[in-house]
């Protein structure tokens, strides 16, 4: 059987580079070699592609860019060729690859940025299409469209950029504190700040407008994330549920990168019959907003047993400890065979 060449897409122009470097290796560690040639494309924080091709050490300590056998890379205008050019002095070269797995984390990559360019070249590739990257990227458009479908979201207010500090403050008098200020655009909480009283609304705005043109602000749900790995484009594999313990504050980016309080329990300790409820929305929530391929689905369980939506991770941490590949490692798939799994979604 002929080995597919694929291309891992790493790196990017955003505030989660570092986090798609984790998420490379380890995919790039745990490809099944014997059925698979991964392609290394990085991209730099300035932008600039490049195909590396060194030692894999070099992507998790962040000095892959300083390779000297590393060349510039763009894509073939050519509908009908899957390749990468390669201009090497004076000599031009070309890669020939058959699918793109694209690891690149939030804004530039997770948006449907990157997917619209691969479509665009009609590239196969891993994951969810450009309008369901797009959506379920928009906080603001994902909690609609999850609403229509019946499924609570939480209480929230969208300003965009435009809108003048006293005006986003008094209109959100309505909503009850603690409240969460987000970019509406982004991933991994960078960001998003807690807010408990009206003297932390301002510098949290602007920690939010940092990030995106526009924020959301929402209630505090009060109960505990739950979080729901699925694959699929039509039948859907669901893994297990897992429940994440907070102590203080919420699953911020140093929580969810570098554990410091939180704590994951894999399964969650919820009874059967609401691990199938939360299954049996999450999948709604995944169909709804157009998902494929992989996604992670984020939800809180209220206090009174109520699920409401979070949002959706279309493409979630994927290091050997992220959410994603351990809860599908709970139904006994283990990582080199969930990468085979993706890959097979994808080109077929």
């Amino acid at each position: 059987m002929k080995k597919l060449n694929i291309v891992v897409l790493f790196g990017g122009c955003c505030s989660e580079y570092s986090v798609s470097l984790m998420s490379a290796y380890a995919l790039l560690n745990n490809i099944d070699t014997d059925k698979f040639k991964p392609i290394m494309i990085g991209i730099t924080k300035k932008g600039q592609w490049l195909h590396f091709n060194d030692d894999l050490n070099m992507i998790i300590e962040d000095t892959w860019h300083t390779s000297i056998t590393n060349k510039m890379v763009s894509i073939c205008a050519n509908r009908d060729q899957h390749q990468f050019i390669i201009v090497d002095d004076l000599d031009i070269k070309t890669i020939s690859f058959d699918a793109v797995f694209v690891m690149l984390h939030g804004k530039n990559g997770e948006d449907g940025t990157v997917q619209g360019m691969l479509e665009l070249f009609n590239i196969p590739f891993i994951g969810c299409n450009t309008l369901s990257s797009a959506l379920c990227m928009d906080k603001d458009k994902a909690h609609k469209i999850v609403r229509c479908e019946g499924i609570k979201v939480p209480k929230s207010l969208v300003f965009n950029q435009y809108c003048d500090h006293f005006k986003i403050i008094d209109s959100i008098a309505v909503l009850n504190y603690p409240l969460f200020i987000k970019p509406v655009k982004g991933g991994s909480s960078i960001g998003i700040t807690k807010v408990n009283d009206f003297s932390m609304l301002s510098d949290a705005i602007n920690s939010a407008f940092e990030y995106d043109n526009e924020i959301i602000i929402e209630e505090n749900i009060k109960g505990f994330e739950v979080g729901c790995a699925i694959m699929g484009n039509d039948e859907l594999f669901v893994g297990e549920v897992d429940e994440i313990q907070i102590s203080d504050n919420f699953f911020d980016f140093n929580e969810k990168y570098h554990t410091q309080s939180a704590i994951t329990h894999l399964p969650a300790r919820l009874d059967d019959k609401k691990i199938a409820e939360i299954k049996s929305i999450a999948k709604t929530i995944y169909r709804s907003l157009g998902c494929s391929g992989f996604a992670r689905v984020d939800m809180f369980i209220c206090d009174n047993g109520e699920i409401v939506f979070n949002e959706v991770n279309t493409i979630p941490g994927f290091s050997d400890h992220s959410r994603f590949p351990n809860m599908m490692k709970a139904k006994n798939i283990e990582f080199k065979d969930l990468i085979t799994r993706l890959i097979e979604l994808g080109v077929n």
